[in-house]
């Protein structure tokens, strides 16, 4: 009877799990179609759904119990920690409530809330609001935080503060900042009380993450008896042919270099512009450069000979369609082409086309058009700060802004007459009298804003950085180098030979391509104000940081570990660069500052990355397997890869709470079922069921286990590609 029940248990288990695995991939399929109410309604708030959870929890409680796994405490206390998770979420869902208040400066004190079901609640006390303000990055009006100090009144009258991941508790009641009134009188704030849910919740958290980190250490865990050394994962810090081309002209190159010094107000921070050239050349040209101009020439090209310009072909059009609409015959159009008889041919297209994608197309060369001709106007250039003392912040303004009213006039004559200036010197070609007048500004920029500039070091960093920061030609040369490494590595595997002193001299060359993307990371750190792993541009250079790090530390153990982490650190700079055809280093939105988001971040990264190895490992054992008899080499892989899986199922698993954590102290909730979480779980549930020989056995064959690590990794990349470019969702940026 014991051990039939046993099997019962096991078997409900895997079934209700791959059940739930099953549910969960059809919702963010069906989430893109009908919408996120219709899957929270029909699939999340189901009760099957929810009853299948309790089934597999129920199921996992016996078949631990008829295991015994008590007896093993720390292995027991990993699974019970996820059995209180659950039932937390469970406390949360059925007596927690959730809904927000609206407060305004000039209004009563409020005693009820409005819940997500737009029922009315009662407050145990009364609520107002004292004073509502914004605070913004220094010499921008760029919002770094939201800020609602309020007044409490419950026969102890007190005041409390609201700001984006500061959190106000009282009475078992959380109020959030959530949003504001346009005329910054008025605030809204969420409202959450599960005093129980969360306290329950995060004593599981705080269960699983001690039992993680104890099982390392554990004398009979499954990983002990491959190798307990590698427990310092966890602690690893979170040439072309040019043709003879006569260019239009543009400003010298030393010139455009020193106009590039000019801070510009740029994508909602200050900048050197040489920042926006770069951009605006990226944007318009697909390249930092133009044959061989600087982005600085480029920019300050179009800027002072306009006329010269507009009759160069180097706005990139990739659409066949766009093209023929603009009449030109390759991929490069000037900027005339764009208008014909009939006016902006473009325009004239956009009201009759009914195609989507068509429709993105124009739009995308409309934009280049419009970015051409918001520079030659002078509009782009807001380079010239006025302190606003209604904001208390400084506003910059372009050329042809209207400046405020009561604005000096010396300061008036400068900011409306200093580039005309500059443009006659131009065209005198008295370019030392352009470098004099050019530093004028940058005098006026230093004068007038002072200490809301950014500093001399970040300031340095990012003309560094503008300099330094081609991915371009590394991601080429790690990709070529990890697929024909991994190629040689695999063919003296099949000839039986040993490394050779090519694997050792790019074991070598390892160790200046990870100071070249860690210099990277460095200097966006040093820009940006904050750890690097805020977009997707970021997090895969996180990764190929990753990647580099456990070649180096896995290099003597596996035979591949080399081009494994060339192959991988090479992919993630080409999506790191394709991202980058459109950059910014952009201030943090006041809800993404937080050192939870960065620790989540990176433990996932990592994770992704250890599971991409192991991707790779099972292809070359599959390899060594269809070419003979290679147990030896193929086992050695498995136990390589086996030895990872613990540290990437826990750093994933790591990642998903501290994240949860994150999410409940920004946004009022610990999990919200958006696409990404979902498949972050989906992983998490895919992967760790490798941890489980006993109970699953067809996972000790070292076969089976490799083809399981290949097809597993499907749910990563949809997790992070799949859940970005196609799915979407809240964190469809990541």
């Amino acid at each position: 009877m014991t051990n039939k029940l046993l099997k019962i248990s096991k078997q409900t288990t895997i079934i209700t799990i791959s059940l739930l695995i099953i549910i969960m991939v059809s919702a963010t399929i069906a989430e893109k179609t009908y919408g996120t109410p219709f899957v929270s309604q029909y699939f999340y708030s189901n009760p099957l759904f929810i009853s299948l959870w309790f089934v597999a929890a129920i199921s996992s409680i016996v078949y631990i119990i008829k295991r015994k796994l008590y007896k093993r405490i720390i292995t027991f206390c990993m699974h019970a920690s996820f059995i209180v998770i659950l039932t937390g979420a469970f406390i949360t869902h059925t007596s927690g409530l959730q809904g927000s208040i609206h407060l305004r400066m000039d209004e009563n004190p409020k005693q009820s809330f409005k819940t997500t079901d737009e029922t009315e609640r009662k407050l145990p006390f009364s609520i107002s609001l004292k004073e509502f303000r914004t605070e913004y990055y220094s010499g921008t009006t760029t919002p770094m935080d939201y800020i609602s100090t309020i007044s409490i009144y419950d026969g102890s009258d007190m005041e409390g503060t609201v700001s984006m991941n500061r959190i106000f508790k009282h009475k078992g009641y959380r109020f959030y900042q959530s949003g504001y009134d346009a005329d910054g009188k008025g605030s809204t704030l969420y409202v959450s009380h599960d005093p129980i849910g969360i306290a329950v919740t995060y004593t599981g958290y705080l269960l699983l993450f001690l039992s993680m980190i104890l099982f390392f250490f554990e004398k009979k865990s499954a990983f002990k008896k491959r190798i307990s050394a590698v427990f310092i994962l966890l602690i690893i810090p979170f040439a072309s042919l040019f043709a003879e081309n006569k260019l239009p002209p543009t400003l010298p190159a030393g010139t455009a270099e020193i106009f590039g010094n000019i801070r510009v107000n740029y994508n909602g921070r200050i900048a050197p512009l040489q920042t926006l050239a770069i951009d605006f050349t990226k944007k318009i040209y697909g390249e930092k450069s133009y044959e061989d101009l600087s982005a600085e020439q480029v920019l300050t090209g179009c800027f002072f000979y306009y006329d010269y310009w507009k009759e160069e072909p180097f706005i990139r059009i990739k659409s066949k369609y766009v093209q023929k609409v603009l009449g030109v015959e390759s991929k490069y159009a000037k900027l005339t082409d764009f208008i014909g008889t009939d006016g902006f041919k473009i325009d004239n297209k956009l009201k009759t086309e009914k195609d989507r994608k068509r429709i993105r197309e124009l739009e995308e060369a409309a934009e280049k058009f419009s970015l051409i001709s918001s520079l030659c106007t002078g509009n782009l250039l807001k380079i010239y700060p006025v302190f606003d003392n209604e904001k208390g912040a400084y506003t910059w303004y372009s050329i042809p802004d209207n400046l405020p009213s009561d604005i000096e006039r010396d300061k008036w004559l400068f900011i409306r007459y200093s580039m005309n200036y500059i443009a006659e010197k131009v065209a005198m070609k008295d370019f030392d009298g352009t470098e004099k007048l050019t530093d004028k500004i940058i005098k006026f920029q230093e004068k007038e804003a002072g200490n809301s500039l950014p500093s001399d070091t970040e300031f340095k960093a990012e003309r560094i950085y503008n300099s330094f920061a081609n991915l371009k030609l590394l991601a080429m040369f790690c990709l070529t180098i990890g697929i024909f490494g991994y190629i040689f590595q695999i063919y003296n595997v099949v000839k039986g030979k040993r490394k050779s002193g090519t694997n050792r001299c790019l074991f070598i060359l390892l160790f200046p391509t990870l100071g070249y993307v860690s210099g990277i990371i460095a200097l966006r750190w040093i820009i940006s104000g904050h750890i690097p792993v805020s977009n997707g541009f970021e997090t895969m250079l996180i990764m190929s940081v990753v990647s580099i790090l456990f070649s180096i530390i896995f290099y003597r153990r596996m035979n591949n570990s080399v081009s494994v982490g060339y192959m991988i650190s090479g992919l993630a700079l080409l999506v790191a660069m394709m991202g980058d055809s459109n950059p910014a280093i952009t201030p943090l939105m006041p809800v993404l500052s937080s050192p939870l988001l960065s620790i989540h971040v990176m433990s996932i990264m990592i994770s992704y990355s250890l599971f991409a190895i192991m991707m790779l490992n099972g292809i070359s054992a599959e390899i060594l397997h269809r070419s003979g008899n290679r147990s030896n080499e193929v086992c050695n892989l498995e136990n390589n890869s086996r030895i990872i899986l613990y540290p990437a199922v826990f750093l994933l698993v790591f990642g998903i709470f501290i994240g949860a954590i994150w999410a409940n102290v920004s946004w009022g909730r610990y999990w919200g079922w958006d696409p990404k979480e979902v498949w972050a779980l989906i992983t998490m549930l895919i992967y760790s069921s490798a941890l489980h020989t006993e109970s699953i056995r067809f996972f000790k064959s070292p076969m089976f286990f490799h083809r399981f690590c290949i097809l597993a990794f499907i749910s990563v990349l949809i997790t992070y590609f799949g859940v970005n470019f196609i799915l979407g969702g809240m964190h469809s940026y990541a």
